[in-house]
């Protein structure tokens, strides 16, 4: 397997090939999940998790409030087929148009916060009434 060089964004630091635990301690669903965390972990927080065959990260490291902005965009675009709006690959592709990124970069985990941002908003739109209730 091909080394990744990864390095973070938010202090330049390599990021390091860890166990889930690492970040989760004892209570970590999966303590062996690959995940590349920033070295300089936990002084900077950044992390992502990576495909357990591939060790591929599964987007770009993410430090506390991207991530969370990542998780309030998955679960924007997931109501839309949730909902039976459109299935999971309409409202993927649906984002795709809207956002007009090609397939591979329309990935969440590979989101800033600028385009979570742009993901809630456009999906949020779909749903008024709920929209203007928040």
């Amino acid at each position: 397997m091909k080394r990744i060089n990864i390095k973070c964004p938010y202090c330049g630091s390599q990021a390091l090939l860890r166990p889930a635990s690492v970040v989760y301690g004892v209570k970590a669903a999966d303590p062996n999940a690959p995940y590349y965390v920033c070295a300089r972990y936990p002084a900077c927080d950044a992390y992502v998790a990576a495909h357990r065959g591939t060790r591929l990260p599964m987007g770009t490291l993410a430090d506390g409030m991207l991530r969370h902005q990542r998780i309030q965009a998955h679960a924007a675009l997931n109501r839309l087929w949730e909902s039976g709006l459109m299935s999971k690959r309409q409202a993927y592709l649906w984002l795709q148009a809207k956002l007009g990124l090609p397939e591979a970069e329309t990935h969440i985990g590979k989101f800033s916060a600028y385009r979570c941002e742009q993901v809630i908003r456009l999906c949020s739109s779909l749903f008024p009434a709920a929209h203007n209730a928040a």
